[in-house]
């Protein structure tokens, strides 16, 4: 019974694998080819383009991080213009890349975030900075990179502005970005938000990839100055995807 079963199928449909056709291969035309190269070529240039950005991300990360360092010895050492303008630049790109990153995460996990001890200002100074966010967006003004009003603002630039105009200076409030405020502030719970507090996105649930600024509205709405294309908004905290899991208290 054993030989019997080991009759191959070719044998039982009367073939043998000589007798089966090759199937011929076309060959490629020549626009395939060259539709091929155009690929790989601009997915070397992606590539390289990423690259590029990454190194320049890095070397505003240093000195992002020397800055930092500075700020939590209580060294009173003023950001100078060109720091301001590196911290700034650092941010945008980090926008650019969350712009290009699929974020499907809500509120990013606690992996252990600290911030300030102590918080800088008071409830009427959180009221007052609330005011003037609400003001900036309710004339529309628009969103330009780097700046901090009185015309046109940035995100980390509204921020600054908001609390320059309710009474705090150097050396407690300086001109920082988004990531080193996060740092900077008191941290406090999403669910003991209060007016004034400050809400923080990152597209990679890290304190280095927080690209976003904002100010807290109350009732699950902020005040912002979101992009070029859409200005400065009054929207829902949960309008933008990756939240960090805690809000800053100035």
């Amino acid at each position: 019974m054993k030989k019997f079963r080991a009759i191959s199928l070719a044998v039982i449909l009367g073939l043998s694998i000589s007798s089966v056709p090759a199937v011929a291969v076309p060959k490629p035309t020549l626009a395939e080819i060259e539709a091929a190269k155009k690929v790989e070529a601009a997915k070397i240039e992606a590539d390289a383009a990423r690259n590029a950005q990454q190194k320049e991300v890095d070397k505003l990360q240093k000195i992002q991080d020397q800055i930092l360092k500075e700020l939590l010895a209580a060294r009173k050492t003023r950001v100078t213009l060109e720091q301001q303008r590196q911290l700034a630049l650092l941010e945008e790109t980090n926008a650019s890349i969350a712009n290009n990153t699929a974020i499907y995460t809500k509120v990013w996990p606690d992996i252990g975030f600290k911030g300030r001890s102590t918080s800088r200002s008071t409830p009427e100074m959180r009221a007052k900075a609330v005011e003037f966010a609400k003001k900036q967006v309710l004339a529309r003004k628009p969103y330009i990179w780097g700046d901090e009003g009185p015309n046109a603002f940035d995100c980390s630039g509204l921020v600054y502005a908001a609390y320059r105009s309710a009474g705090l200076g150097w050396p407690n409030w300086d001109r920082l970005n988004s990531s080193l405020y996060f740092s900077y502030t008191k941290h406090v719970p999403l669910n003991q938000l209060q007016p004034g507090d400050l809400l923080f996105y990152s597209y990679k649930g890290t304190v280095n990839s927080i690209h976003h600024i904002t100010i807290y509205a109350g009732n699950g709405m902020m005040w912002e100055a979101n992009s070029k294309g859409k200005g400065l908004l009054f929207s829902n905290i949960y309008s933008i995807k990756g939240l960090m899991p805690y809000g800053g208290r100035v």
